[in-house]
């Protein structure tokens, strides 16, 4: 637990930006909005809009729960605590009702009862049958076994030779190099070493400032910041990832370290677009 949310006590009627305000400005770590701005390459004057639940000042409800989120984390306070406050006073929490489901009443099972004097009875009879027509089941037994070893050795061969094949093109498929970013780079995420970044197919390098989501299959995030100009964003092998662009033109997009075309106009917000490299390469790549 860190200094802040140990000094810091929140209560229910706080709203997000005075829970915010309070941890800044309390405690034995009281801070400057400038330092923090800087630190987070947030603007100074969102910041303070968020202490004083202004708004307005900031455009979308994007960047509202973007900038909060990162806020919270910097001031060492429960990112989900404070945007679950924050969606409330935005008006935009969504109500899911749980359907309640009857837990079907446990019958208790009657025991099966096993006629023992009936499956004797039929046993003897299959013994009785196989005994007398045992030479039809042995050529069929032996006719079915050379089939299936024919069979093996037919189609065993050039069966494994070309499963190597695929799997030798898919390895080569997923080996990628470090983009030739177009802008230098300031700050790499998700990557400390050449080997991680290596097995990365979608690199992401913001040209621009803008907020980035990642989501998961379920809708949990796996990554969500503003990324300012040169930022570098390495997205985790899946199929499954989705993306939400605050200003989708604003961010570069490799796949296997090629650069696509642009995912969209600039200064446009564009959620749930898919980061599967296959479905990324169906946009074209840049001239």
């Amino acid at each position: 637990m860190s200094e802040q949310q140990e000094i810091i006590a929140t209560t229910p009627d706080m709203t997000a930006g005075e829970m915010l305000k309070t941890a800044r400005t309390t405690g034995r770590r009281k801070r400057e909005i400038s330092t923090i701005a800087k630190l987070l390459c947030i603007r100074e004057e969102f910041l303070t809009a968020l202490e004083e639940c202004n708004y307005r000042v900031i455009p979308e409800d994007v960047y509202i729960l973007g900038f909060a989120r990162s806020y919270a984390v910097e001031l060492g306070l429960d990112p989900d605590e404070v945007i679950a406050r924050l969606k409330k006073e935005l008006g935009i929490v969504k109500e899911e009702k749980e359907e309640e489901h009857e837990q079907p009443a446990v019958s208790q099972k009657q025991p099966i009862k096993i006629n023992k004097e009936l499956i004797l009875k039929w046993l003897k009879t299959a013994i009785a049958y196989v005994k007398k027509y045992w030479v039809w089941f042995a050529s069929g037994f032996g006719a079915l076994l050379f089939v299936i070893v024919l069979s093996l050795l037919i189609f065993g061969g050039s069966s494994d030779k070309k499963e190597a094949t695929n799997v030798s093109d898919n390895a080569a498929a997923i080996v990628v190099k470090e983009p030739d970013f177009r802008y230098p780079v300031r700050e790499k995420f998700d990557v400390k070493n050449k080997k991680e970044w290596s097995s990365a197919r979608v690199v992401l390098q913001a040209e621009k400032e803008s907020w980035v989501r990642i989501d998961d299959a379920r809708g949990n995030s796996v990554f969500s910041r503003v990324l300012v100009p040169g930022d570098v964003y390495y997205l985790p092998t899946s199929d499954k990832l989705k993306a939400t662009f605050g200003n989708v033109g604003a961010i570069d997009v490799w796949v296997d370290g090629q650069l696509l075309k642009k995912l969209g106009p600039a200064n446009t917000k564009k959620t749930g677009i898919s980061m599967a490299p296959d479905a990324l390469k169906s946009v074209g790549f840049a001239e």
